[in-house]
């Protein structure tokens, strides 16, 4: 991505806007969690339901954790040592923090913190989802992107060609409590990978 990607990413952002960025997985948006007016955007460019959930994600683990703050001891371990990765992690989340990116179950939190060193200066959240149509194929290349979604985002950051596979969906809501977890959706960390980790 291009040397200003972290500035002119978080601008974006901070004026309401949508981004098109490379991510560590696919290409994907992002937009303010807590705009109501960014995220009806961007649901209308994905043609996403607007009650189906994303992520937010956070460029920076200890970033990620300050905000969260409700999370117990045994999930933040969790979390320190699952990422940044291609992970998806469903959280707790009984503050009801980032309601707009919870869907119908704002009790439930989807974090990501990707590894991905051109927006590490990046310091507040976004909600982020893949750059597709709902239903559509993820995105490897900027040219993968429907015109329509390209045409409509107000920043897009050409990251090249990306892996391709979707990031792993890890259900930890339970691991406080009983250790246990699950793989929602196989993606670009394997199970053993995690088996081991945790």
């Amino acid at each position: 991505m291009r040397p200003d990607a972290a500035e002119a990413f978080a601008r974006c952002i901070g004026a309401g806007g949508v981004a098109l960025f490379a991510a560590d997985t696919v290409y994907g948006l992002a937009c303010d969690p807590r705009s109501p007016a960014a995220v009806a955007r961007l649901y209308e460019l994905k043609g996403r339901p607007p009650d189906k959930p994303a992520a937010v994600m956070f460029f920076g683990v200890a970033r990620a954790l300050a905000a969260l703050p409700q999370l117990g001891s045994r999930t933040r371990a969790a979390v320190e040592t699952l990422l940044p990765a291609a992970l998806t992690l469903l959280l707790p989340n009984p503050g009801v923090l980032f309601p707009l990116a919870c869907g119908p179950e704002p009790t439930t939190l989807g974090l990501r913190v990707p590894l991905l060193p051109a927006l590490a200066g990046v310091t507040v959240p976004v909600l982020q989802s893949s750059a597709n149509q709902s239903g559509g194929t993820d995105p490897r290349a900027l040219a993968d992107v429907d015109a329509s979604v390209r045409d409509g985002a107000d920043l897009v950051l050409d990251g090249g060609t990306l892996p391709g596979t979707p990031s792993t969906v890890v259900d930890l809501r339970s691991y406080e409590a009983t250790g246990e977890w699950s793989v929602l959706r196989e993606g670009a960390v394997a199970r053993d990978e995690l088996r081991r980790m945790l």
